[in-house]
């Protein structure tokens, strides 16, 4: 695992300085003219009404901006978003990435039973060594903030359904456009009941 996130740490850090100058020159006023389509699935502010759809607000813009160009590229496919970003330049994602990092984000109230709380608790604050599973926190930051520098995302209120689904892609392969196939290969050793405890943390985590 160690070996993993050092091979990580070195390919997120080429694509900080390739995309620099295109975060640095990054509006969000025309970021969020262009967003004006998406506010139909994403909400006028980037909180989602709907669990099938992630909140956006709050997002690190360097992880919408890999999202936007990856789904541009056929890197990541999205069936709703077919065709939505296909015009989209490299400094089009970054205006829109801007955008939504600069909305107030979704808070969410987790589900409190105990026995779902604290075993989220554990897989994002300690991981479960047992199975090779890593903490949570070490990448996505112990309130779910992310980290920018390293294209990691914010996790902090976002709707357990879609947590939920994207878990569930990356441990069937069906998504693959994480560097070094690293949540494929940490979302492939969670159980389904694992999943929903870290889906029902990470909503009230902030």
């Amino acid at each position: 695992m160690r070996n993993l996130l050092a091979s990580l740490a070195i390919t997120v850090g080429a694509v900080g300085v390739a995309h620099a100058d295109l975060q640095a020159d990054a509006d969000a006023a025309a970021g969020k003219e262009m967003a004006q389509p998406c506010a139909a699935c994403h909400g006028q502010q980037g909180i989602s009404p709907s669990g099938a759809f992630p909140n956006l607000a709050g997002q690190q813009a360097s992880y919408l901006a890999k999202q936007i160009m990856d789904i541009r590229e056929g890197r990541r496919e999205v069936a709703q978003m077919a065709g939505q970003v296909d015009n989209f330049s490299d400094q089009d994602a970054w205006d829109v990435a801007k955008f939504y990092a600069e909305q107030d984000p979704a808070l969410g109230q987790a589900d409190t039973g105990e026995a779902l709380i604290e075993r989220g608790r554990e897989l994002y604050r300690a991981g479960d060594m047992a199975k090779g599973i890593p903490a949570c926190a070490a990448c996505h930051s112990p309130t779910g903030e992310g980290i920018g520098t390293a294209v990691y995302p914010a996790l902090s209120g976002q709707h357990p359904e879609y947590t939920l689904s994207t878990l569930q892609d990356f441990a069937s392969g069906a998504r693959n456009n994480d560097p070094a196939n690293m949540m494929g290969s940490i979302a492939s050793k969670l159980s389904d009941d694992d999943m929903e405890a870290v889906a029902n943390y990470v909503l009230g985590l902030h």
